[in-house]
């Protein structure tokens, strides 16, 4: 795993973007549908995946905190109190 829970974010979102860009290109304060083109199908690709990757369950997360998980950095802190929970 890598080492840090941005480090994390970043990489699984770059794998279910359409250009594959560099992780450490994504910028966490961009929204992630009007800067990047994540479409909804894609940010429950991308939000499963980092759970499994962070080893934290998705079942966590209401819908409204899906809801706010607008950028990726909202996504990071929304995952912070669960992931840290595991170290």
């Amino acid at each position: 795993m890598p080492a840090d829970l941005d480090t994390l974010a970043r990489e699984q979102l770059a794998q279910v973007l359409r250009d594959r860009p560099d992780p450490a290109t994504l910028d966490a304060g961009e929204d992630l549908a009007e800067t990047y083109g994540l479409t909804s199908l894609n940010k429950v690709l991308f939000l499963t995946s980092l759970c499994r990757a962070a080893d934290v369950g998705l079942e966590r997360f209401t819908e409204d905190d899906l809801a706010r998980m607008r950028t990726l950095g909202d996504v990071v802190e929304a995952m912070r109190p669960h992931a840290d929970q595991k170290g």
